[in-house]
């Protein structure tokens, strides 16, 4: 449910832009965006850093976007976060010595050190190049091209590293204890 959540603003902004263009969807986005972070903060009585880091990117992104009428803006948006997000991985595990990754998992799983490192890494590197695919996909095709990419090759790429994360550290899974017997 919290990936729908997540994505709540993205596919608005997809179905705006296919109705009225970049510049309704850019408001949309928005809008979605601060009602996210409204929702948060009345639902759970705080608003997630990283929704918060991405409601103010949007907003100064997207701000741009309509007040100059270029979309320039608004297709460096996702660029500018993912490499925020790689950015806040790295330095957080080498100047911090705190692996980001590790906190928001380490109650689900129990992995080496060495593990956590990698696995950290990882998402750094996909969050650094999903951000120059956004750039490369944005300046050498179309906008309609682009909106598409943003959406659904995104997600893809992101569903298929978790998939492949998944098979990576199935080893470290907890085993399955039944024998058979009803409990």
């Amino acid at each position: 449910m919290k990936f729908l959540f997540d994505l709540f603003p993205v596919i608005l902004f997809f179905v705006a832009f296919k109705f009225f263009g970049i510049y309704a969807a850019t408001a949309v986005a928005i809008v979605a965006t601060i009602a996210q972070i409204i929702y948060s903060k009345i639902r759970h009585g705080k608003v997630e850093k990283m929704l918060m880091i991405s409601g103010i990117i949007i907003t100064v992104f997207g701000g741009a976007t309509l007040l100059l009428k270029d979309p320039t803006f608004i297709q460096w948006k996702p660029t500018i976060l993912y490499w925020l997000f790689s950015a806040s991985l790295i330095g957080a595990q080498f100047i911090f010595k705190k692996n980001l990754i590790r906190n928001m998992m380490e109650a689900q799983l129990s992995l080496p050190d060495n593990v956590w490192t990698k696995l950290n890494l990882a998402w750094a590197a996909l969050f650094l190049a999903l951000g120059f695919l956004n750039l490369y996909v944005a300046f050498n095709y179309t906008q309609d091209t682009w909106v598409n990419f943003k959406l659904f090759g995104t997600t893809g790429i992101m569903f298929a590293f978790i998939i492949a994360q998944t098979f990576m550290l199935s080893k470290y899974l907890p085993k399955d204890d039944t024998n058979g017997d009803a409990k």
